[in-house]
């Protein structure tokens, strides 16, 4: 990689919090409004807000950022999903989903108020490293632990279906259309796509040890990763093995997160932990990274529905990249 001190670029817009922020996550569902949903959290504490960026209306100078909520979780969150069922237009709706170091996920339903219902799902016998909504109409959510399972719960917390991996699960994403396909990555470096009716793998993709995985949402035949300092892409149609492979990060790669508006922009994100973490955010028409920018112990990567810009959380503020196509 390019020496990224000399092209660190700064963020195209900060946005102060009270504290460090240790995930962040756009909601990927049209909020029925303008503005679009954004959570936020860290040490015992969940953020809802919305966002609208001058990028999506003129008379906003940066962005306009406005907190709906802000409640107490029992621990730090250390994994966030949204809900496609929350929305601003009509009645609004917030539902999203926690999990923390307690091995258990939260149902968190805030209405508008001041009252917030927590339903707390409990099954998984060690720490809970990803977790997502069923994309069409939320009524089960997937999770992948370091217990060697995969498992959908209903939102009353009933487990309906346990799937059985190899190592640790890292991550899981769900088909936007098909919603019996859902793809879950290994720690060892197996990535499975399974069909939930049967139960059972259908396809399956190699590497070497992975940190994470992502299903590119616009175009599902694309699949990325991130494993040692490599970002990794398959196209599920050619190989069992990566089409691509470059390093990235000058330390290990930790999350890869696919642009949900573009389907060849892609941003990877260096360990948390250091001082400063590493952004890079790549074009695959580009053999030069687009953007490379740090945040302080930047931690989390989330993309926004329709524009090019992504959201790192960092130390009391969030951190905008916007990428001029």
């Amino acid at each position: 990689p390019r020496d990224a001190v000399d092209s660190s670029r700064s963020p195209s817009y900060t946005v102060p919090c009270d504290d460090y922020v240790h995930v962040v996550e756009f909601s990927p569902f049209s909020s029925g409004a303008p503005a679009s949903l954004l959570a936020y959290g860290g040490n015992q504490y969940v953020v809802v807000a919305t966002c609208l960026f001058q990028e999506e209306d003129m008379e906003v100078e940066g962005v306009e950022f406005n907190v709906l909520r802000h409640f107490h979780h029992e621990l730090r969150v250390d994994a966030l999903a949204w809900s496609p069922e929350s929305r601003l237009d009509r009645i609004p709706t917030i539902r999203l989903c926690t999990a923390a170091a307690d091995r258990k996920l939260r149902l968190l339903t805030p209405d508008l108020q001041d009252r917030h219902e927590v339903k707390v799902i409990e099954g998984h016998t060690s720490y809970i490293n990803h977790l997502v909504f069923e994309p069409t109409e939320g009524k089960q959510i997937a999770s992948v632990s370091d217990d060697n399972t995969c498992r959908v719960w209903d939102l009353d917390g009933n487990e309906c279906v346990t799937l059985r991996l190899r190592s640790p699960g890292i991550s899981v994403c769900w088909h936007p259309q098909e919603v019996m396909k859902l793809m879950v990555a290994e720690k060892k470096g197996t990535i499975r796509f399974y069909n939930l009716v049967r139960q059972e793998a259908i396809l399956s993709l190699d590497c070497g040890p992975l940190m994470f995985a992502d299903w590119c949402i616009p175009n599902t035949i694309k699949v990325g990763g991130v494993s040692g300092n490599d970002w990794l892409i398959w196209d599920i149609t050619r190989s069992s093995y990566p089409q691509e492979k470059r390093p990235a990060h000058i330390d290990k790669a930790r999350l890869f997160k696919w642009s949900r508006a573009n389907e060849n922009l892609f941003a990877t994100t260096g360990y948390p932990g250091k001082i400063n973490s590493q952004i890079i955010i790549h074009h695959l028409g580009h053999p030069q990274p687009v953007t490379i920018g740090s945040a302080m112990v930047g931690s989390g990567l989330s993309w926004h529905r329709t524009l090019p810009l992504c959201v790192v959380g960092s130390d009391r503020k969030l951190c905008f990249w916007m990428t001029e196509m």
